[in-house]
């Protein structure tokens, strides 16, 4: 009896340890979505402005999506496909490599590059290493030494997209003795942000003014001209919206599509920053929605978050190109110089110049993208910003949702209406373009998608 009990009990010890070894690690979508909410996180904290925060987006998630490419024939890479990206590090077989695990690791590491609060990330990092690390060391050390090798190969890429060099050149400069020009507006009076963000290398782009849009209705203040009356409705609109008070629907789209991370506070002789997400972390948010609405599988995660930050990323390029070359004047300059002095719009003016709409082209953009990967008439509710105190808002399409983030401004009294018109189309132009130009999924019919 003993003897065959022995052997049993060695037998099921070595199986043990054998099936413990070969136990792969779990990676799941809500691992990667974890991932960018911590970036969106920290974003929030180091109050990054809206055309950087796009670029913190794109180049963690394009360094995911190239390692999804190469272990998935669904997908197929970018290099060759946006600008002056060569082919990754070959993923070799039979090296143990996770490639879902490898490309988290990438996300995480190229992050930490593009941000100031690093320790964040590496929380989040090393505490998600050592449980990894127990499940398989093996298949652990195999997969971080590839990720972190894509991740250095990104890493080289974007050093090269002129961010550096923007750092570097001069603010912008205000004329004042021209009235139709952009000032700082209250209450901090900060300076136009990032006047140079025509010059970082697109993704898809073939030039900053590639999509330059109609320019905006001759400046003048002669009541019957087409600048004047846009001015004037911004104001009577403003006007008939405070009427009905805080929580009528058109304050509540305004304050929902906000996105100003430049809020500043004033309380008897302190002023400190309300900080929010930026125009495209929402979006990002939606993206999010979307992908957990369909139960998409960690590759087409992936996949949409890296299409869409695309499109954000080349729409803040357009967009900021230009607002520095129309240099328009806010309303809430006209109107507290022309028509009430006491006047303020329900949203606080965000520090640069007014045409076209940010929110309107990044909008138009993402919703184009969004709705070629999961198609029209989505409907979702948007929850992006309860954390900010705000209610959820339904939409049916992100079409809508567009057309909405951008007729907000109007609401907010920060846009006349050819900013937002002329934005959203820009926008969604735009958006048409970047997926004619990118081919991220493989057409080929022995694909299974």
């Amino acid at each position: 009896m003993k003897k065959t009990i022995i052997p049993l009990i060695v037998a099921a010890l070595v199986f043990s340890c054998q099936s413990g070894k070969e136990q792969d690690i779990e990676i799941s979508a809500e691992d990667f979505h974890g991932s960018v909410d911590k970036v969106t996180e920290i974003m929030i904290h180091d109050i990054f402005s809206p055309p950087v925060a796009s670029r913190i987006f794109a180049y963690p998630n394009i360094a995911a999506y190239e390692i999804i490419a190469q272990a998935n024939d669904a997908y197929v890479s970018l290099a060759g496909q946006v600008h002056e990206l060569e082919p990754i590090p070959p993923m070799e077989s039979g090296k143990n490599i996770h490639p879902q695990l490898a490309a988290l690791i990438a996300h995480m590491e190229v992050s930490k590059e593009l941000i100031f609060s690093e320790d964040w990330m590496i929380a989040l990092r090393d505490s998600l290493y050592a449980g990894w690390k127990e499940v398989n060391e093996a298949q652990f050390e195999a997969s971080k030494s590839y990720g972190l090798q894509v991740a250095d190969h990104i890493k080289a890429w974007l050093s090269k997209d002129n961010y550096n060099q923007t750092r570097t050149m001069p603010k912008f400069t205000v004329l004042t003795e021209d009235v139709s020009r952009w000032q700082p507006t209250p209450p901090s009076y900060m300076d136009g942000i990032e006047p140079h963000w025509n010059k970082i290398r697109s993704f898809t782009l073939d030039s900053a003014e590639q999509f330059k849009p109609l320019p905006p209705p001759p400046f003048s203040m002669e009541k019957d001209s087409d600048f004047y009356k846009e001015l004037k409705e911004v104001y009577d609109i403003s006007v008939e919206i405070t009427s009905k008070g805080d929580d009528s629907e058109e304050v509540e789209i305004a304050k929902f599509w906000d996105c100003n991370p430049y809020v500043s506070t004033t309380r008897g002789h302190l002023m400190f920053a309300t900080k929010k997400i930026t125009p495209g972390a929402h979006w990002i948010g939606i993206a999010k929605i979307a992908a957990r609405k369909t139960k998409s599988d960690f590759d087409r995660t992936v996949f949409a978050y890296t299409k869409t930050s695309i499109a954000i990323a080349d729409a803040f390029i357009s967009c900021w190109d230009e607002k520095y070359r129309s240099n328009l004047i806010r309303p809430e300059t006209l109107i507290n110089q022309h028509m009430d002095e006491n006047w303020q719009p329900i949203l606080q003016t965000p520090p640069f110049p007014e045409y076209t709409s940010g929110h309107s082209v990044v909008s138009g953009a993402a919703a184009t993208a969004l709705t070629d990967i999961f198609g029209d008439n989505f409907a979702f509710d948007d929850d992006t910003e309860v954390a900010y105190g705000l209610p959820i808002r339904s939409f049916s399409s992100f079409n809508q949702a567009a057309d909405e983030a951008a007729i907000s401004r109007m609401y907010g009294g920060i846009h006349y209406r050819a900013a937002v018109e002329i934005g959203v189309k820009q926008g969604r132009d735009l958006g048409k373009f970047v997926l004619g130009k990118l081919q991220m999924k493989n057409k080929s019919p022995e694909v299974t998608h």
